[in-house]
């Protein structure tokens, strides 16, 4: 790591500019040597598992993403938005539904962090996954902010 001289910090503060041009240099070899972001899109044999659980699951969700029954949330999860959108006789079958595919969600994010051998990301990838989705969403689905605010994607 580069280290300045006192006398040279000195010479630093007289001249704002190379000041900033110094500091500027120190933040991006810092940042480029200690923060890495993570590999979302990382495969390994588990999350492939999880992966394809998601996968075979959408069909079942998908109807009522489009009904407005269910939406997704910023952190990453599936929500229950409106159970009057479903038939009585079949709202438990949903409850269990999302309940399956936040599961499978909740381990995806646990496995991706532990691939890119940082486990305490987990956290952060709901919120990114979150976003991800929100993002991703079709027009007409349901998202709930940060805030608990249910919205409508145009």
């Amino acid at each position: 790591m580069m280290q300045i001289s006192w006398s040279k910090f000195a010479s630093l503060q007289k001249n704002p500019i190379l000041a900033a041009g110094v500091f500027a240099v120190f933040l991006i070899f810092s940042s480029a040597a200690f923060a890495q972001p993570p590999d979302i899109d990382i495969n390994t044999p588990s999350i492939l598992v999880i992966k394809k659980s998601l996968q075979q699951r959408f069909s079942a969700l998908k109807p009522h993403l489009d009904s407005g029954a269910i939406g997704v949330s910023a952190d990453g999860l599936i929500a229950v938005r409106d159970l009057n959108a479903v038939a009585v006789g079949a709202r438990a079958g949903l409850e269990i539904l999302v309940a399956e595919e936040n599961q499978d969600r909740g381990s995806l994010y646990r496995e991706i962090a532990r691939a890119n051998g940082r486990p305490d990301w987990e956290s952060d990838l709901k919120l990114t996954f979150g976003e991800r989705f929100i993002s991703r969403a079709q027009s007409g689905w349901y998202y709930r902010d940060s805030a608990n605010k249910w919205s409508r994607k145009p």
